[in-house]
């Protein structure tokens, strides 16, 4: 792991992946957006300016030296769904709605937004396939990381043993505290597992986000796994935090590119 500058955007990238995949996952710094999305929003559905957005979302895209028109991005619902891209998304076009997307295109770069809940990227070297994940404790126990790792051996042939993960900058279990109603349906969800993703402490239950989807990813196949290991709701001065700041903020952005 590692963070960088470029132009004022600062942003972190994973050791795991080789220098043929363009990855990143922005911190909140570089952007021209206000408070409360003070200041690299990519978010744009939260109040802030459009045209803000936009300029928060080209800026980031420029720091990784990447074209804004290689663009591909879905409406992220919480679930398990998958859509495959074959080219940039046209901005007059409809967003799907998943929360899974691949590409094995070098002119497109996957791009989703985030405010606690956890990017996974995803990259099979033989296979020349990239991925990016959004799994929220919805999307968890949804088996959205299995979903994908299923969608990469279908649709492109890959083996779960040559997929390298990363586990992005998320909210971690130290703050997330949640109900019983969350509580149940993890134990559904992951079984015996379950005790080892939830922590009873001072008379509350926390879930490990990033524990539960390596698990997924293990189970799955998946041997290369990185994590971050960094806490949005911990560090304010680089995340957006949707639990730490109470709703009021913006969206980090998250993208994953082969080089062209």
């Amino acid at each position: 792991m590692f963070f960088s500058h470029n132009n004022g955007v600062r942003y972190y990238s994973f050791d795991i992946f080789p220098r043929a995949v363009k990855q990143a996952v922005f911190t909140r710094q570089g952007g021209v957006s206000p408070a409360p999305w003070d200041s690299l929003n990519v978010g744009g559905t939260l109040g802030d300016d459009a045209a803000r957005v936009r300029e928060n979302r080209a800026r980031s895209f420029a720091a990784l030296g990447r074209s804004f028109d290689s663009l591909f991005d879905v409406w992220q619902v919480h679930s398990a769904d998958v859509v495959f891209a074959d080219a940039p998304r046209p901005p007059d076009v409809d967003h799907y709605k998943a929360d899974v997307i691949f590409t094995d295109k070098p002119e497109v770069t996957l791009y989703m937004r985030f405010a606690d809940c956890v990017p996974i990227l995803l990259y099979d070297q033989n296979k020349g396939v990239v991925g990016i994940v959004h799994a929220g404790w919805m999307g968890t126990v949804r088996g959205t990381s299995i979903a994908a790792v299923r969608a990469m051996t279908e649709h492109y042939g890959s083996q779960p043993g040559d997929i390298m993960a990363a586990i992005g900058p998320s909210i971690g279990a130290d703050h997330y505290e949640v109900g019983p109603d969350v509580t149940s349906q993890v134990e559904q969800a992951f079984g015996t597992d379950a005790k080892r993703l939830i922590e009873l402490r001072g008379g509350s239950t926390y879930l490990d986000l990033w524990a539960a989807n390596r698990l997924q990813l293990e189970k799955s196949g998946v041997e290369q796994i990185e994590v971050a290991g960094v806490c949005t709701a911990c560090h304010l001065d680089d995340w957006f935090s949707h639990r730490a700041e109470k709703g009021k903020t913006g969206r980090f952005g998250a993208l994953i590119a082969l080089q062209s």
